[in-house]
Formats: C-alpha cells, sequence, structure tokens
C-alpha cells in the first residue's frame, strides 16, 4: 500500500465514503451501492466510480454485483472519522450547551477541518471518553473499540430491568420524541407489556409508564442490569 495511497488524495468524500460504509457494514458483511447511495445522497453511479477509485487506492474491496467492504487501510480511515465525529458532538453538548439534536451536522462540519492533534487535545479534555452523547463508542485512538452487549428495547424481555445505552434514531423529530418521554441515556427501563402484531410497547422509564410504537422502541439500545 506505499503506495497507491500516497498518490490518492484522501478528501472529504474519501473520508464520508469510507465512514458511511463503516456504519452500514455493522448491519451486513458487504455493503451494496443501492445503500451507500441512499445514505450519501448521491447517485449509483457516482457511488460505483467511487468504489472503483477506492479499490483502485487498495481502501475498498469492491465486487460488482456483490458491493463493497472495507480493507484495513480503509477502516483505519474510517474509525479515525468516526473518533472525530463523536468525540466533536460530545464536546458541543457537554461544554458548549449544543442540544443533541444539533449536534450532528456541527459535528458533519468539524471533524474534516480540525488537526489530529486538535482531536487528541480534546480527548484529553473531555478525559478520554468511551462513548459519545448518543451513547455510541468512541474509537480510540488505536483504532479499538470497547465491546458492548446491546439490544432494542422492542426486544427486550417483559419485567427485565435495564438501563437505555443508545438512541440510535438518525431522524431528529424522532430523537427528540424519545428524549421528550423520558428515555436518557443512564434511564432504568423495564417493559411491562408488548402488545401483539406490532403493537406498541408499555415501559417504566425511571419510575414513569410510558407507551411507545415498536418502531421507535427499536431506536432505543439498552443494557441488561
Amino acid at each position: 500500500m506505499e503506495n497507491d495511497n500516497e498518490k490518492f488524495e484522501i478528501t472529504r468524500a474519501v473520508e464520508d465514503f469510507l465512514k458511511s460504509v463503516f456504519s452500514l457494514q455493522q448491519q451486513q458483511e458487504r455493503v451494496s451501492t443501492n445503500d451507500l447511495a441512499q445514505v450519501l445522497g448521491r447517485t449509483q453511479p457516482t457511488v460505483t466510480d467511487m468504489a472503483q477509485r477506492l479499490m483502485a487506492a487498495g481502501l475498498l474491496d469492491y465486487q460488482k454485483y456483490r458491493g463493497v467492504r472495507l480493507t484495513p487501510a480503509g477502516e483505519e480511515i474510517a474509525l479515525k472519522m468516526l473518533r472525530r465525529h463523536r468525540l466533536i458532538e460530545l464536546y458541543l453538548v457537554r461544554d458548549m450547551g449544543y442540544a443533541l439534536h444539533e449536534v450532528h451536522d456541527e459535528a458533519e462540519r468539524l471533524e474534516h477541518a480540525v488537526s489530529d492533534r486538535f482531536i487528541e487535545a480534546l480527548s484529553a479534555r473531555l478525559d478520554d471518553p468511551q462513548l459519545d452523547p448518543h451513547g455510541d463508542t468512541i474509537p480510540a485512538a488505536d483504532g479499538t473499540m470497547a465491546a458492548r452487549e446491546l439490544q432494542p428495547l422492542s426486544d427486550l424481555p417483559e419485567h427485565t430491568p435495564a438501563i437505555v445505552s443508545r438512541l440510535k434514531a438518525t431522524n431528529n423529530d424522532m430523537l427528540q420524541y424519545i428524549l421528550d418521554r423520558g428515555f436518557q441515556l443512564g434511564s432504568r427501563v423495564e417493559v411491562l407489556v408488548r402488545d401483539p402484531f406490532d403493537g406498541p410497547i408499555t415501559a417504566i422509564v425511571d419510575g414513569i409508564q410510558q407507551v411507545i410504537g415498536r418502531g421507535v422502541a427499536s431506536c432505543i439500545d439498552v443494557e441488561r442490569v
């Protein structure tokens, strides 16, 4: 890899592409170009062209009709960008007074503008945190990520105590809806009743009864106590 990478410019578009592949890989072995086009807001031909260029640079394994997967070099860049993004989000919430639904777009802009030195200084200021304000794991400087055993609230067995540990809603309105109903990180939660046929879920959140839809519950990850 000496290489192709030295000749290949790592632009913002490349960083965003690799980060998106990494995120989608958490749900599937290989990522389709259709899914990438939707996430990135790009046309399929544009995504395919980028995938071919990244494969030539040694950052991506691209197979026609089978989608893409990061190479170790591509994953290294993706994890670096995730670390930047999640540390900046935490800083914006903890020190700058941003609301949770405001931080994603701001971090998207800032993650490409700051230096590695700034990010490591920011991590030290925040006491080297492991989680961002959504409950997502922040990759360490060496690219490792702590393993966690989480499950969606929609799958939590009834009368099983748990802690709200991650909010996966990407839609700002849904995120605010979840927060307004008391599902904050660290809240204690227990499912009381799960209605059949994908009906609503009745849960106790920090001692208060709430009723939410199954789709909303699937965006709340919990860890059993």
